[in-house]
């Protein structure tokens, strides 16, 4: 597989009345071409942050401070607006959080997925009418023509849901961002989505950016994962690797969180909480909730490490010299 998406020192700050507050700081992470990749952690860990950064869609307070996003070969950083337009959609597409508030409200379905065909092909709007179907027909929507001509209250969430996978999708990106886009439905309904989603992703060939804090969404759907905590990432790999064997002690805390096979009442937690990064902790970040925690810890930020064959981790247990210093 060839490099498709790779981010490096990614840096994004929020200038507000409280302070600047320090949402991504140093984010490095590569996505290849056709790969279902992921991205995981605690709610406001960073992670929408990233893709939004990624997309250039980073408004007043914020500001993308430094790094480089190369996409396809090209610094995403160094384009301009316009160049950055005629991709967005085109070659990167993005399906938001929340599927009805990402729809306008005064247009039909027909009108919202033509304009985004007529856009991305530089077609007639009449000449993308005529395509809106076979777009709902290809996200498996039971009667095509009548939610065409639905509004989206009209929608129920996986409906609604459906035709923003069919809008972002009906132009064929390269590289489709999804961030949580199954938070708001039920069980079933997400695990039909995830179906849909995985389908047209490898019938399109493309690369997803999965974003969620459900690690099932991630052991089911992606090749590789990276573990994001208050702006960093602080392990990358292998999903079965990930599993198997966590390395990081916040990963293996979030997945002993997990594990259903303890009895009610004795359910392993992370203690502590997530930092204000306003004032975020010196060092590593995760350093005052961490079991393992050395006095490096607060004094440094540690370098990320391939510690096995595609597996990295950004900790000072698997810096020999470092931990043989602080003993």
């Amino acid at each position: 597989m060839t490099e498709l998406l790779k981010v490096r020192d990614l840096r994004t700050n929020f200038y507000t009345y409280r302070g600047v507050v320090k949402a991504l700081n140093g984010v490095d992470l590569t996505i290849d071409t056709e790969e279902f990749f992921g991205l995981a952690g605690e709610t406001g860990c960073g992670k929408s942050v990233t893709a939004l950064s990624i997309m250039r869609l980073i408004e007043e307070p914020g500001k993308i401070e430094g790094g480089k996003i190369i996409f396809n070969g090209r610094d995403l950083l160094k384009l301009s607006e316009d160049e950055m337009r005629r991709i967005r959609g085109k070659e990167i597409s993005m399906i938001f959080q929340e599927p009805k508030t990402a729809l306008n409200p005064v247009f039909k379905v027909n009108f919202q997925i033509a304009e985004a065909i007529s856009e991305a092909y530089n077609l007639k709007t009449k000449e993308a009418v005529k395509k809106v179907e076979g777009v709902l027909k290809d996200v498996e929507m039971a009667d095509p023509s009548k939610v065409a001509e639905q509004y989206p209250h009209e929608l129920s969430g996986g409906m609604a849901q459906r035709v923003l996978i069919g809008m972002t999708l009906s132009a064929k990106p390269k590289l489709l961002i999804a961030d949580e886009p199954t938070s708001s439905l039920d069980v079933s309904i997400q695990a039909q989505i995830m179906k849909l989603m995985n389908d047209l992703v490898k019938k399109l060939k493309i690369s997803v950016l999965l974003i969620t804090h459900d690690l099932g969404l991630i052991a089911e759907n992606c090749n590789r994962v990276a573990i994001m905590y208050a702006g960093n990432v602080v392990e990358c790999g292998d999903v079965r690797t990930i599993f198997k064997k966590p390395a990081h002690p916040y990963t293996i805390g979030l997945l002993a969180a997990l594990d259903m096979s303890k009895e009610r009442g004795n359910l392993l937690t992370i203690e502590g909480i997530v930092p204000d990064l306003v004032n975020p902790p010196p060092g590593c970040r995760f350093h005052p909730r961490c079991p393992s925690v050395m006095k490096i810890c607060s004094v440094e930020k540690p370098r990320t490490l391939e510690i096995s064959s595609g597996h990295s981790v950004a900790c000072f247990l698997y810096d020999n010299g470092r931990r043989l210093d602080d003993g």
